[in-house]
């Protein structure tokens, strides 16, 4: 194959987004025929629906039986800041970050809410802090498992002790489902539908230990709490949220759309056939990066590589010569073409990070198409680069 002749084989399914991501193979709208559209979330079959999402969820996710899991508002972002605005100031807490979305943690709890004993532990892109600099022994620890924008995660939580006295807030959105979550370590567990299982939006995922729901009935927050942020009420947890009587409406659409994911996650085998189809999936990718000249793996430890948002930099020495002003243009143009060939779209780098490629190899995707993607890579880069020649 020459740089002027595409690639024959297409991928069948070509939606590599790291969010909302790819559909379950074989998915189309007939599997939310039997959505309770048009009825109360609180009816009889509402609040079924939600409760067998939450029951599902446990089963699916291998959630320990005296954990609560709830779904609330505003997806994972709305679960992490009601554990944060909920939980945070009892005691000091340290803040991790090595990426976009674990920075704006740090920027609630230092900006927003004010914490004045918070340590901030960071990291450059591509890299995990130093692990052990966290107090997580004694202190409150908020961090994100798997780095969407980056794609570096924690490889384990064997830096946790399970004999603590803070709580441990995970933010897990594109970890849950495709890596394998220490839940003795775990305090507070949360995720969005449209990651990892390609769900809708809109709808975050709260699981609280034993041990936070100890917090949230002896700490009183020094702070306003708006509605959706309330998980007490006269000093005891609202259980109805944990048993499937949300806090605002919900879609019952992107309700039946989870129950569909979370079904067809029942039937390849559950957590280990997920995890496993994430593993070979992101496998596809590190191959090729590992045989490919004009590409590397931003995550520059292969132990804390993702094996759903992976991210990639150009590392061809003649663009990279040109500088990263060019560098970002070309994996611009790059991305553009692919989408224009209806070959794959949204795998661009997110905004905050280095630029170059992010393409998603959650358990939704199917490996043929990765396969078929990298040839096409190739390719692009091969056309964009003699773009740069003129």
């Amino acid at each position: 194959m020459t740089r002027h002749h595409a690639p024959e084989a297409r991928p069948r399914a070509p939606f590599f987004s790291s969010g909302p991501c790819a559909k379950r193979p074989g998915w189309s709208l007939q599997a939310l025929e039997d959505a309770a559209l048009g009825r109360s979330h609180r009816a009889k079959l509402g609040k079924a629906k939600l409760a067998r999402a939450i029951d599902l969820t446990r089963s699916v996710l291998q959630v320990p039986d005296d954990y609560r899991i709830g779904i609330v508002p505003a997806s994972d972002t709305g679960a992490v800041e009601m554990a944060m605005w909920t939980m945070l100031g009892a005691r000091g807490v340290d803040l991790l970050a090595w990426e976009s979305f674990g920075e704006g943690w740090v920027t609630d709890a230092v900006k927003q809410l004010g914490l004045e004993d918070a340590r901030v532990i960071t990291a450059d892109y591509g890299f995990l802090p130093d692990l052990a600099q966290v107090d997580a022994a004694s202190r409150d620890v908020v961090f994100t498992w798997n780095g969407t924008t980056s794609g570096v995660r924690v490889p384990n939580a064997d830096w946790i002790p399970v004999e603590r006295e803070g709580v441990v807030i995970c933010d897990a959105t594109s970890a849950a489902f495709a890596q394998a979550l220490d839940w003795e370590k775990l305090d507070v567990v949360t995720f969005s539908w449209q990651k990892v299982l390609g769900g809708e939006a809109a709808h975050g995922m709260l699981i609280l230990s034993p041990r936070a729901v100890a917090r949230l009935e002896s700490f009183k927050p020094p702070r306003p709490l708006p509605k959706i942020f309330r998980l007490t009420k006269g000093g005891k947890l609202i259980e109805g949220i944990f048993a499937g009587e949300t806090i605002n409406t919900p879609s019952m659409l992107a309700v039946e759309d989870y129950l569909d994911a979370l079904g067809w996650a029942e039937s390849i085998g559950g957590l280990d056939a997920l995890i496993a189809r994430a593993d070979a999936n992101a496998g596809v990718i590190h191959e090729w990066v590992a045989r490919t000249d004009w590409v590397t793996n931003l995550a520059r430890d292969p132990a804390s590589a993702s094996n759903t948002s992976v991210c990639l930099t150009i590392d061809d020495p003649e663009v990279v010569a040109m500088g990263q002003e060019t560098v970002g243009k070309l994996a611009k143009a790059l991305v553009s073409r692919l989408e224009k060939e209806g070959v794959a779209y949204d795998i661009g780098a997110y905004r905050d990070a280095p630029p170059g490629l992010r393409i998603w190899c959650g358990a939704t995707v199917e490996r043929a198409d990765l396969e078929a993607l990298t040839a096409w890579l190739d390719w692009a880069f091969a056309q964009e680069k003699a773009a740069l020649a003129g």
